[in-house]
């Protein structure tokens, strides 16, 4: 074997934890291991199942060897904010990725380099077909979707056809392909005005925007496919995504986020931050809202395929933090992680804004059994300041 193929074959091997499964003519042909994996297999006498390697060897595995498989997942949306982040981590945790963005909102820069990007449209069938005929995916992703609240007001009708009618091409075409995993980006939207302050995914579902309505239509539509197609889905309603992996660089594509106008303000970009309304029945009379990393949204979402198997066939879980912090308690901390003044001038309250709205987190870090790792509002804005500032 030409050396230079061999020393790549080693490099992908240490990558992916050591072991590998390849494939020849779709049949698995040879697993590669390095020598460490090797003897660490070796004294794992655990399961009685085998691998054998000719008549050399017999080792004792603890897993399915599928496991040593890369796994190709789509990633719908995947050069967006959150949609970058995720393709990033699976990219890390060993999964071979295929990113669909129109690039609507998306920035091709947002693509890890590793995963194979494919620009169209979800509303175009034909590639759908052609993408999933080409490719043997274990699940789908599906971040794509039309996601400012004030915009799908204006434009509610085509809030529904990016939204929900694509939604429906996507399952039916994974539905053909026999492709039957799915784990969706939905919203804290979808609850509306809450009657408790805190959240739990059993609470009421009333949406007071065409966004919270897609969101709520798109997760009745994937339970459907559960209950009556086979399939097995786990939808995560987001609260309030911020924050950076700094390492990765990726940029926002979406303004109208708090810590975003924070960090205008703070770089001189914008000359004052609007703060709606200082009259809420809150500590400080401003609204309080749950704050929640990016890498502690994009996470659970790996967990979730990985667990996927043992969990019921439809699953919903909030991803947020528990706690809340107030839009001036927001700003107090930007100023002292960055060290400058943030101006502020009080507008009228926006319609429909709640005092406040804080995740119930219990079933995340109970049953899926994540551990929220980067949420600190210290660590939110810092890792915001570090990207943003430059951008």
């Amino acid at each position: 074997m030409d050396n230079f193929y061999l020393q790549e074959l080693i490099e992908e091997t240490n990558a992916r934890g050591g072991g590998m499964l390849l494939n020849f003519q779709d049949k698995p042909a040879v697993v590669v291991l390095s020598i460490d994996r090797y003897n660490i297999l070796l004294n794992q006498m655990q399961n009685t199942s085998t691998l054998s390697f000719g008549e050399t060897a017999t080792l004792t595995r603890t897993r399915p060897v599928k496991n040593m498989v890369r796994q190709k997942v789509l990633v719908t949306g995947g050069a967006g904010y959150i949609g970058g982040h995720l393709v990033r981590e699976l990219i890390k945790a060993g999964y071979e990725v295929v990113v669909l963005d129109n690039l609507s909102t998306g920035r091709k820069d947002n693509i890890d380099p590793k995963a194979v990007f494919i620009e169209g449209d979800l509303a175009d069938v034909s590639l759908l077909k052609d993408i999933f005929a080409s490719n043997n995916f274990e699940a789908v992703f599906h971040m794509a979707a039309s996601l400012e609240v004030e915009e799908s007001v204006k434009q509610p009708l085509a809030y529904l056809e990016n939204n929900v009618a694509n939604i429906i091409k996507l399952l039916g075409i994974m539905n053909e392909s026999g492709v039957r995993k799915i784990i969706f980006s939905s919203s804290a939207a979808v609850y509306g005005e809450p009657e408790k302050v805190l959240i739990s995914e059993n609470s009421p579902l009333r949406p007071k925007n065409p966004y919270g309505s897609n969101k709520l239509l798109s997760e009745r539509l994937i339970k459907y496919f559960c209950e009556y197609m086979g399939f097995k889905a786990v939808a995560f309603r987001y609260f309030n995504a911020c924050g950076f992996d700094t390492e990765a660089r990726i940029v926002p594509t979406h303004q109208s986020h708090l810590i975003y106008k924070v960090m205008q303000v703070a770089k001189g970009a914008q000359p004052v931050l609007e703060v709606f309304g200082n009259d809420y029945p809150t500590n400080d009379g401003t609204c309080i809202r749950d704050y929640v990393h990016v890498l502690d949204i994009v996470l659970p979402h790996i967990l979730a395929l990985q667990k996927m198997d043992e969990m019921e066939k439809f699953e919903i879980f909030n991803i947020g933090t528990g706690r809340g912090s107030s839009v001036a308690e927001v700003v107090n901390c930007a100023s002292e992680v960055i060290n400058r003044i943030i101006p502020m001038e009080v507008a009228p309250r926006r319609a429909g804004d709640p005092a406040e709205l804080i995740a119930d987190n219990s079933k995340l870090l109970n049953q899926l059994g994540y551990e929220l790792k980067y949420s600190s509002l210290e660590n939110m804005i810092s890792t915001s300041w570090q990207v943003m500032k430059d951008v």
